[in-house]
């Protein structure tokens, strides 16, 4: 991620190598844009008795709208390029004479610099209003909510932490490693949901997500781009799954979190989500062929290689942009129409008037984004690997924190239950900061990563 400024952009789309997977970067692009206009069509405020704000979701009360999410829960395409870009990048790192520090370090870093900018600021500002007693209004209702989105980022973290294990497994493998995986994630829901034991579904949040990471590796090896019926059986049969599974009555249609129900796709994720990620992969490997001719015209590529320079600081702020744009509306005595009438149908102009909220947060903080070279560690070459994954498992488990407390709450000691390990924002916090700490003082080795072999 290289934050690119026009001039910028435009030198780097003529420079693109033949090569390159275009389609890959546009996915990345496409799908966060998908995930940011997505929140900010479901997110519904309301203005409540004594004048006290709530936030809701359009999905829930336009229950036919959640249809709309099998094709719009565009989550698993990010951790399909994730594995692309891992396995390209740690080929890369092999021919350099790279480690699993090195991989781990870099990785972290560029995720982790523009999410402490995010986190610090809103920090700052949920501790400014309890200290002066304004916990009320859009604001307040930003503290409690803004991080919600910031479980991607925990779990791509740990993820990534287990991409090179991973990618050994891929080679010796191959196309069993998800299988064997699909096959955990519906021994896990059987479980969960047969014998009652809810708290067994946790396990699918490793599952699920690690087996679309690990298409991603048959995606960069070109197993799913053999041949166009790899595309069509994976769109055919993994969208008849999902019809199957959510008219069981056991999974719910929306492929996203909704308020009031009792089972989520998403969170943790189920089997109806693995295969909704199926059918949504096989979509779009069906659709790369006429997009990455698109994608060949110098404005359309120009203007993709600037995207994926901010694609993360637009993703840590968007939610920022809604509820400032709702606090300037409400300032401004305007009124909240409810999701489905007449007024609410102008969402059009109220997206455009988010863009622009947006890009002025982009300006200002996308430089958190921008590349830098990694200083070199302290520690000895002993305990170089174990201090890196310690150092990962950190910032996953602070970053999911976070996601699940907010930044409410903060001086009333306010927690949750994250699995098992209670945990408060400035814990969370800590152990992100900890954790960051810990692997930037891991020392490279000079060793090159064990088990790669190209194809």
């Amino acid at each position: 991620m290289i934050t690119t400024s026009p001039h910028t952009a435009r030198s780097l789309a003529a420079a693109t190598p033949v090569s390159r997977d275009r389609y890959a970067d546009f996915l990345r692009v496409f799908s966060i844009a998908v995930v940011v206009l997505g929140h900010w069509l479901m997110a519904v405020v309301t203005v409540g008795d004594h004048g006290r704000i709530t936030a809701g979701n359009a999905l829930a009360s336009v229950p036919a709208l959640q249809y709309a999410t099998w094709l719009l829960q565009v989550m698993p395409l990010f951790f399909l390029v994730g594995g692309f870009a891992h396995y390209t990048a740690l080929a890369g790192l092999h021919r350099r004479g790279g480690s699993y520090v090195d991989f781990v370090r870099s990785r972290v870093t560029r995720l982790l610099r523009p999410t402490g900018v995010f986190v610090t600021m809103w920090l700052a500002v949920a501790l400014a209003l309890e200290l002066t007693g304004r916990q009320t209004g859009v604001l307040a209702l930003a503290v409690r909510t803004v991080a919600q989105p910031l479980w991607f980022l925990g779990v791509y973290l740990g993820v990534m932490a287990l991409a090179p294990t991973m990618l050994r497994w891929h080679q010796r493998h191959g196309v069993l490693v998800p299988v064997l995986l699909a096959v955990t994630a519906v021994g896990v829901d059987a479980a969960a949901f047969g014998l009652d034991v809810p708290a067994l579904r946790a396990l699918n949040i490793a599952v699920v997500w690690l087996a679309v990471h690990q298409l991603g590796y048959l995606y960069a090896d070109g197993t799913l781009l053999a041949t166009r019926r790899i595309g069509v059986a994976m769109a055919i049969g993994g969208l008849s799954a999902v019809v199957a599974l959510t008219a069981s009555g056991t999974y719910p249609v929306s492929m996203v979190g909704m308020p009031g129900e009792a089972v989520s796709n998403m969170n943790p994720p189920t089997v109806a989500l693995l295969a909704h990620a199926i059918w949504l992969i096989g979509l779009a490997l069906l659709m790369r062929r006429p997009l990455t001719r698109w994608l060949q015209g110098g404005r359309v590529w120009t203007v993709v290689i600037a995207a994926n320079g901010v694609v993360m600081t637009v993703f840590l702020w968007h939610l920022t942009a809604l509820f400032l744009g709702y606090g300037i509306w409400l300032g401004l005595g305007g009124s909240l129409p409810a999701p489905g009438s007449v007024p609410w149908q102008t969402r059009p102009v109220w997206l455009a008037a988010l863009v622009l909220v947006c890009l002025v947060l982009v300006a200002a903080f996308r430089r958190a984004e921008c590349s830098r070279l990694v200083p070199p560690g302290l520690v000895p070459a002993s305990g170089r690997s174990a201090v890196a994954a310690l150092g990962a498992a950190a910032c996953c488990l602070g970053v999911l924190g976070l996601s699940a407390t907010g930044f409410g709450g903060i001086l009333a000691g306010r927690s949750v239950t994250l699995v098992v390990l209670p945990m408060t924002a400035p814990a969370a916090a800590l152990l992100v900061l900890g954790g960051w700490v810990v692997l930037s003082h891991a020392t490279s080795s000079r060793r090159s990563l064990p088990g790669w072999t190209a194809r």
